[in-house]
């Protein structure tokens, strides 16, 4: 993704930022649903039992409106939790598919255990259909309290824990599907498989309209719900199956012709060319991220808890909750099951493949990764509603809220404990000896690139940049305070000229090569950014005498057009490694998914930093 500015964020992190504020709107949302359940219970309970019906002719659905937020609005979340895990799996850690194994694994063995412990506890009772109560992860919740702790965990262990989560949430789903759901209409269940064939065709096929893929995913939802299966597995199966992929150059360059275009003849045809263009160069998966998510984090998710977490709490329910077997079977399923089941099957696999599968973050890293998967919450809610009700729906609620905070308390401890090692010691239990995924198709080479800084720096940032581009400009001031604090980083600059926005772009990188030749490339960069409407040929000749170079060499290299080839090579490295806009950033060969402000640069140099004198000892 082409950084375009100091605030601008990554899908990702856009996604975990808005986990965070969420978890405190679903926290009150929570708060909200106790206090309206304990002053007046009957008309918390009333209201969530009324009905809604939306019909067609003589068809239609009618569900109880707690009904229409968990199977309904709860579908667009999984929606959005599917979008996620693609877009890693297509763009993120998960691209390299050997990095998949693991945390899958890790995610299964999470919810075996967990079950186990809950099947243990509630053996020989009535209660033991609830065993899938203590399973799931609650994605929002779990990502939300690990942005709570702040930097005491790496951003990596994110990736981790998203997609331990999304494999327990497809899963869970499953469970939902086939262990709590009754009186299930087999022609109804059949014309939603047919449905979601049909979508695999459209998908196959590259129809890219998106309504055809909502009318298509609203029918099999209907389906679902006529068949007596929960439907909000379509949400996640959708998300699945939706592509995600950076901007490509030449989808980029396409929409600024159409732009011009249109600037000529603003048309109503150019006009919807134009939207069709730029919609076309951001991957579908992006964009209905950024349309849906906040939605869902800050609306849907605090609703359901709304519509479930209306518990009337009183010293007795809490007696009998805390010796209930639900509520212990939840809460030691969560807060003792997860963390055995991540982290163990973590280590077995580590140490079956002999260290080829390991985690991408440190042991420590790990261990706080199994403890806040305990967070059970939406999934949790959705089958003790299927599975529960009366006393025994009570008691497991309070148990999955027992859970969240125990899981949190856990995860606390743990980064306690981690804070307190040497540093040493402490860097690798966090980020751990993985390697990493290298982006930079081609490496640094002092002999033909432009290098500023020491040779044997642990740290090297290579930035794509465009002399006339406003962002580079406004990264300049950063990298130079970045280099004057760090003597542990070199700076590598590479030409990415976009020549059909920036017309004096490629000129003024051959001006940058053209003084390169004469051993002067640093000096005139400078002075390139820092005057970036004055890049005419009269004006590069005039830095050139600022810099009292010879500067007939330098007017006969620019008309030979000299440093074309090398400009031409950076081009084609940045086509290699996936660039299509600048600046863009790579800290040693690993791209810079973030801002490029000096807090966000430093702390993306000090992880590398770390990680590079741990990985040569």
């Amino acid at each position: 993704m082409t950084i375009r500015g100091g605030g601008v964020r990554t899908p990702l992190r856009d996604f975990l930022s808005t986990e965070t504020g969420s978890a405190m709107v679903l926290l009150a949302a929570t708060v909200a649903a106790l206090v309206w359940a304990n002053i007046s219970h009957a008309s918390y309970d009333s209201f969530w039992h009324t009905r809604l019906s939306v019909t067609i002719g003589e068809s239609g659905v009618s569900l109880p409106l707690r009904e229409w937020v968990n199977s309904g609005l709860m579908t667009l979340f999984f929606f959005v939790v599917g979008l996620e895990a693609r877009r890693e799996f297509d763009m993120g850690e998960l691209r390299e598919r050997r990095r998949v194994t693991l945390p899958v694994i890790a995610g299964v063995s999470g919810m075996i255990v967990p079950i186990v412990v809950y099947l243990a506890i509630n053996a020989g009772r009535d209660s033991v259909h609830g065993w899938g109560a203590a399973m799931s992860t609650d994605t929002a919740f779990a990502l939300g309290m690990l942005a709570l702790l702040g930097s005491r965990f790496p951003e990596r262990l994110r990736t981790f824990i998203l997609t331990v989560a999304v494999v327990d949430d497809f899963l869970a789903l499953v469970v939902i599907a086939v262990a709590y759901s009754e009186n299930v209409a087999l022609p109804a269940l059949l014309a939603a498989l047919g449905i979601f064939c049909v979508i695999l065709l459209v998908r196959a096929a590259g129809v890219h309209r998106g309504w055809a893929y909502a009318l298509l995913g609203a029918a099999a939802w209907v389906a679902l719900v006529k068949s007596g299966v929960d439907p909000v597995v379509v949400g996640l199966a959708l998300g699945l199956l939706t592509y995600a992929y950076p901007a490509p150059r030449s989808e980029l360059e396409r929409a600024t012709g159409l732009f011009r275009a249109f600037r000529e003849q603003p048309t109503p045809e150019l006009e919807r060319s134009v939207r069709q263009g730029l919609r076309s160069a951001v991957s579908p998966n992006e964009r209905l991220q950024q349309l849906y998510h906040p939605w869902t984090s800050h609306v849907i998710v605090p609703l359901f808890a709304l519509a479930n977490m209306g518990i009337a709490i009183s010293g007795d329910l809490l007696a009998r909750a805390f010796t209930s077997p639900v509520t212990l079977g939840i809460l030691c399923g969560f807060v003792v099951g997860k963390p055995i089941g991540i982290i163990g099957a973590a280590w077995l696999t580590s140490r079956l493949s002999r260290g080829r599968m390991k985690p991408q973050v440190g042991w420590g890293s790990v261990v706080g990764g199994g403890t806040i998967a305990g967070v059970g919450f939406t999934v949790s809610l959705l089958i003790v509603t299927l599975a529960f009700e009366g006393d025994q729906l009570e008691e497991a609620k309070i148990g999955i809220l027992s859970a969240v905070i125990g899981a949190f308390a856990a995860t606390w401890v743990v980064a306690l404990v981690i804070r307190a090692l040497p540093p040493r010691r402490r860097a690798k239990a966090l980020i751990g000896t993985a390697e990493t995924i290298i982006d930079l198709a081609v490496p640094v080479d002092p002999d033909r690139d432009h290098v500023r800084g020491p040779a044997d720096a642990p740290v090297t940032i290579v930035e794509y940049g465009d002399f006339e581009c406003p962002f580079c400009g406004q990264a300049e001031p950063v990298i130079r305070e970045l280099l004057a604090g760090h003597a542990s980083v070199r700076y590598v600059w590479r030409h990415m000229p976009l020549t059909d926005v920036h017309p004096h772009a490629e000129l003024a990188a051959e001006a940058a090569e053209c003084a390169a030749e004469q051993g002067a490339f640093w000096e005139m960069h400078d002075l390139l950014l820092d005057h970036q409407g004055a890049l005419e040929v009269r004006d590069l000749v005039r830095y050139a005498e600022q810099l009292d170079l010879d500067t007939e060499r330098f007017r006969r290299c620019l008309r030979e057009r000299v440093g074309a080839a090398q400009v031409a090579e950076d081009v084609e490295s940045a086509d290699l490694s996936g660039v299509s806009g600048t600046p863009t950033f790579f800290i040693n060969g690993r791209r810079h998914m973030g801002a490029y402000d000096i807090d966000a640069l430093t702390a993306a140099v000090h992880t590398a930093k770390t990680r590079a004198l741990l990985e040569t000892g």
